[in-house]
């Protein structure tokens, strides 16, 4: 492919421009640097592998500072020699040198770098013309020029160092003999791998142009090496609801010159001056490679489609798109062939085996986990929630200060240097208070290596009806924890589902003073809880200064007193429990909780602030005040949470960390405001390299997982919506034997496919009769709430949500399209005995 020179205002590229006599007189054969003034040294990369992060840190591909290459050599090997011969010169063929001449060489290059292996085809001018480039950068470095801000910074080396600057032979007239072609083959071959050889020439852009090689290339995370290289390509082309007539006109095409990488599961472009990743497609069922020119309305194009855009570039000749097209399928079939088609329910993600899983039930033991593999993160941690209370405690009781504090992990660790990305439901302010607002400003100020996006805007993108009901944690695109649990108010809780949580935590043990140390300092405005040391071996966390008083609520004694009989007494442990207390000594000393970190005075809170809640009783207030009670702990009960989740690991995570990319990327396109490079885009991880895990939960076992999910255009701007989850619901229950058990918080499907399109009530419907049918005993067992979990009065006529979704709710097994009905209807009202609800 010939290279196109972008100008430049650089003091390089001036001189090189005023130089043209001058180098058109140079001896290209022998040029070498004689002065010693400059390094030749390889000092750009001196660890063996680059580092993920990298990807954050592109900048202009002709920046020295860019980091390319590892610290293992390049060597260079000329596989083939083609040659192609143009439409015209085919009629005008009249003598053997003619026909030499009109067949230019091709030469196909092998290159290896370290576990990399790549192919690139080059011609006989693409090698002159990297040559005369080198050529002009040797001279410029010779210049004797004054040092300035703006200059190449010059450096000396030693004698010993190797300074002169590989021959290129002439090729002779010639070619078309065998011996003349190998001989000019091995002459070519012999020259790169000396240039490649010489840091100083193999570090230029021209070099790595010539090779196909950018910062983004040899990233082990990332996978094999694909082809790469400058392309033009169009603008337009995504799949964007009610934006999908936008650059379908030749009138508002734009053309681009950007840099193409093509990885084992995606495709990018990046911008030439600066570096940034400004488009990633991923690969998926409808991914195709198109080159007629019917297809890419363009001369020499190539449309490349997938669920989410047709991207069309444009080649410098006819034989370069056909190689690109098929560079891309071959790679795309060879590496990717997993995303390139359907799987079981529909879904973008095939089964994985031996996938280190975990199951929680309640919220105690998954924020527990999640808190310790956050502070594992090394690279990225990917959240995506319903909602998110910044403030929540993922570690409880709450005996080291703040350090298990949700805002206080994430900011930790985006001051050691992790990225954190957070995906937000953005609601209906009026029918949600859940101030998903608060949440994105809380966590954007606690440092710049947070990002935080909402999504949908309701008005823009006409989705009202519908919201991301995911809860989602991923970190290093490892371990995911997926399920039904946000990291919000309420939703911790254990297998005790206590009451009542009053009075405060008072940790007093030699080890105090290594909490304190590791405990990060509340905000001083008053938000946050409180952390304190007085100095005397007494560390305190207690409630902020200004929290309102309630009815019953004084002065807390600090007094000690068993926490056993004090829990006992307001009904939060049985009797004769004694699992998480330890047996009191016979000198009256106080019994602990097994904390680890040592004995407590006073009354374990477990729920602080806004933590402390019941939605029926009263909705979320104030959420920017979050250690201020909105209700009274004296007299109102907290609400229970019960709820699953679960933890995958390896390939599984890979999984999902490519849904929440596929959601980021999209969000990003839409919203214009997130456009700004210091929003980038996510790259999804290599599927090869998913064994080499640095961390793994505990208590894991071995499982057969495979990722599903409900997607669409509003949500990932995909062309056909994936309802993968659904699909699974209805073919488990078909296939069910004995029994099914389903508890949910809302369980609303219809049989009239009027209001609700679901089929889960109808295929219970359909198992229920064929086991009927079969005369073998059959079981559905359903739980749901007894009241949904919106505020309201249902008794006085308040809370219509309450009542909208009881109504749905009851409609599976009170109303004329339920599943009971249609039961009935269909045995001709026999009594039926298989049914339970």
């Amino acid at each position: 492919m010939q290279r196109q020179t972008e100008p430049t205002s650089s003091t390089l590229q001036l001189v090189a421009n005023d130089m043209t006599d001058i180098m058109e007189n140079l001896d290209t054969r022998e040029l070498d640097l004689g002065d010693g003034e400059y390094d030749t040294t390889d000092t750009n990369i001196p660890e063996k592998r680059l580092p993920f992060t990298a990807i954050y840190h592109t900048v202009g591909f002709k920046e020295a500072q860019a980091k390319v290459f590892l610290s293992s050599p390049i060597t260079a090997k000329v596989l083939e020699v083609e040659r192609f011969t143009s439409a015209q010169d085919r009629f005008n063929v009249t003598t053997q040198r003619s026909v030499n001449k009109s067949m230019p060489a091709v030469y196909k290059i092998e290159l290896k770098h370290g576990e990399f292996t790549w192919l690139v085809k080059k011609k006989e001018k693409h090698f002159m013309e990297l040559h005369r480039e080198m050529r002009t950068y040797k001279t410029f470095m010779r210049l004797p020029l004054p040092t300035r801000s703006h200059t190449v910074k010059r450096k000396t080396v030693t004698r010993s160092e190797v300074r002169e600057m590989p021959n290129l032979p002439r090729g002779g007239e010639d070619m078309g003999r065998d011996e003349q072609v190998s001989s000019r083959r091995k002459q070519l071959e012999d020259y790169l791998n000396k240039l490649l050889r010489m840091p100083m020439y193999r570090n230029h852009h021209a070099t790595m142009e010539f090779i196909d090689v950018s910062q983004l290339s040899f990233i082990h995370d990332l996978g094999p090496k694909g082809l790469e290289g400058n392309v033009l390509k169009r603008s337009g082309g995504h799949r964007i609801p009610g934006m999908n007539c936008c650059g379908h006109s030749k009138m508002c095409y734009r053309w681009s010159k950007r840099w193409l990488v093509v990885k084992d599961s995606f495709l990018l472009y990046m911008k030439l001056d600066s570096g940034a990743i400004s488009f990633v497609m991923l690969f998926d069922k409808e991914f195709s490679i198109k080159m007629d020119s019917k297809d890419t309305e363009t001369k020499h194009g190539l449309r490349i489609d997938s669920l989410s855009r047709s991207l069309v570039l444009k080649c410098s000749s006819y034989r370069h798109a056909r190689w690109w097209g098929q560079a891309i399928e071959d790679f795309s079939k060879k590496y990717g062939a997993a995303f390139l088609k359907d799987h079981r329910f529909g879904s973008f993600a095939r089964e994985e085996e031996n996938i280190p899983a975990k199951w929680y039930v309640n919220g105690k033991t998954y924020m527990e986990d999640v808190a310790d593999a956050l502070e594992e993160a090394k690279e990225e941690i990917f959240i995506t929630d319903w909602w998110l209370s910044p403030e929540i405690f993922l570690k409880r009781p709450v005996v080291e200060g703040n350090r298990w504090r949700l805002d206080c992990i994430l900011k930790r660790k985006a001051q050691q240097g992790v990225r954190i990305f957070v995906m937000l439901y953005k609601e209906v302010e009026l029918a949600l208070g859940i101030n998903s607002g608060y949440s994105k400003r809380t966590l954007l100020q606690l440092h710049s290596n947070i990002k935080v996006m909402r999504h949908p805007d309701h008005v823009s993108s006409a989705v009202y009806l519908w919201a991301h009901h995911e809860k989602i944690i991923v970190i290093d695109q490892s371990v995911a924890f997926v399920g039904g649990i946000d990291l919000a108010y309420g939703r911790w809780d254990d297998k005790e589902h206590r009451l009542t949580d009053i009075g405060s935590v008072t940790l007093s043990h030699m080890e105090q003073a290594e909490a304190s140390r590791t405990s990060v300092a509340a905000p001083a405005n008053g938000s946050g809880g409180a952390s304190q040391n007085n100095g005397k071996g007494i560390f305190t966390l207690t409630d902020s200064v200004d929290q309102p008083r309630l009815k019953g609520q004084g002065r807390m004694k600090r007094t000690r007193f068993s926490i056993r009989r004090h829990l006992q007494k307001h009904g939060l442990a049985h009797a004769d429990s004694d699992s998480d207390l330890e047996e009191e000594d016979k000198s009256g000393s106080m019994r602990s909780l097994h904390t680890g970190v040592g004995e407590l005075f006073g009354n374990t809170r477990f729920w602080h602030g806004k933590d402390y809640c019941n939605f029926v009783h009263k909705d979320w207030i104030q959420l920017d005040k979050p250690f201020d009670d909105f209700i009274d702990r004296h007299t109102t009960p907290r609400m229970p949470w019960h709820d699953i989740a679960s933890v995958v690991h390896g390939k599984a995570a890979r999984d999902v960390a490519r849904h929440f990319i596929q959601r980021w990327n999209f969000t990003k396109l839409v919203k214009p405001k997130y456009r700004r490079l210091s929003y980038p885009h996510l790259l999804p991880k290599s599927h090869t390299t998913a064994g080499e895990q640095r961390y793994q939960v505990p208590n894991c076992i071995n499982a057969k997982v495979q990722i599903l999910r409900s997607a669409s255009d509003w949500s990932a701007g995909i062309k056909y919506h994936e309802e993968s989850i659904h699909n699974a619901y209805v073919d488990t229950i078909k296939n069910s034997q004995h029994f099914i058990y389903i508890e949910n918080q809302f369980f609303i499907s219809c049989a009239d496919n009027r209001h609700v399109f679901n089929k889960i009530g109808d295929t219970i419907a359909e198992r229920i009769i064929r086991a009927y049918r079969e005369g073998k005993k059959y079981r559905v067992y359903v739980v749901t709430p007894l009241l949904p979990g919106f505020e309201g009065d249902i008794n006085t006529g308040g809370g219509s949500a309450i009542q909208a979704v009881m109504h749905f709710n009851y409609r599976i097994c009170c109303s004329s399209s339920s599943v009971r009905s249609s039961l009935q209807d269909h045995e001709q009202r026999r009594p039926l005995h298989h049914f339970t609800a």
